[in-house]
């Protein structure tokens, strides 16, 4: 599979992907840093008024329940009903899925109005997304990634949603498919908006590539590789950043095909 991502990264840099995020104002600034970064194009647009006319001319959408209010909410629903009608592939980033009442049926509800390409959390909002009987930490996880796997499984069966779990191993969940990307460095978790980047990415990468299962994968391996090489050049999470967004930026087919370690099993 590592030899089919290359090309991907290659297309996104070449066509600049126009990646429309309705996203949480913590993240933000990171999250369009690095999407311009890998080359795509970054626009961050949450009011009512225009998030459909933002959709016709995206490539894709990205939906981020970071930090919720009632309008916000509207404009996803408004956001995902556009890119369904025009099939624009779409992402949602469940952020703190299981924290509270509102967040559990904010994403019911994205649910029932629309289909995702692909949902993008950690083990705990994966779960959480899976069945509310499960709570998470804020935003943080209090499972492993592995831990996640089944409930990864359930969830795609429900929403037709390739899965993608992230954690110290990232999981990329199909109907027929598993697959592991084993690379990142804990370090990357002291730096705030991290997944949120990951899904951000994984919106750049599913513009220019029909596969979503291959997209999802291409987007994770990137991210967790880009990390695990600035971590050697690293002070610590604030040097960490810079580094990580230069190896975003800079990162070459040599450096991408020696690092990443990933692995394919049909199920």
């Amino acid at each position: 599979m590592k030899e089919k991502i290359w090309p991907l990264i290659k297309n996104i840099r070449e066509k600049s992907p126009l990646v429309h995020n309705i996203t949480n104002y913590v993240v933000m600034n990171n999250t369009a840093n690095a999407l311009l970064a890998i080359g795509a194009s970054p626009v961050m647009a949450h009011a009512e008024d225009e998030v459909q006319d933002m959709v016709k001319i995206a490539d894709s959408l990205v939906i981020n329940i970071g930090t919720l209010s009632e309008k916000w909410v509207n404009a996803m629903h408004l956001a995902l009903k556009q890119a369904n009608s025009m099939k624009k592939p779409t992402v949602l980033d469940p952020v703190g899925a299981g924290a509270t009442p509102y967040r559990n049926r904010t994403t019911a509800d994205l649910l029932k109005t629309g289909t995702f390409s692909a949902i993008r959390g950690n083990a705990s909002e994966i779960m959480a997304l899976e069945s509310t009987a499960y709570q998470t930490k804020g935003v943080d996880s209090i499972y492993t990634s592995e831990n996640a796997v089944k409930a990864g499984q359930n969830l795609n069966k429900k929403s037709g949603s390739v899965i993608c779990i992230s954690g110290a191993v990232d999981y990329v969940i199909s109907s027929n498919q598993i697959i592991k990307i084993m690379n990142g460095h804990p370090l990357m978790g002291r730096v705030t908006g991290m997944g949120c980047i990951a899904t951000a990415l994984i919106g750049a990468f599913i513009a220019v590539e029909e596969n979503t299962v291959l997209a999802v994968s291409g987007a994770m391996a990137l991210m967790s590789i880009a990390g695990e090489l600035a971590v050697t050049r690293s002070d610590g999470p604030g040097s960490l950043h810079m580094h990580f967004l230069d190896k975003l930026y800079n990162i070459t087919e040599e450096e991408f095909m020696q690092t990443v370690k990933i692995e394919s099993n049909n199920v």
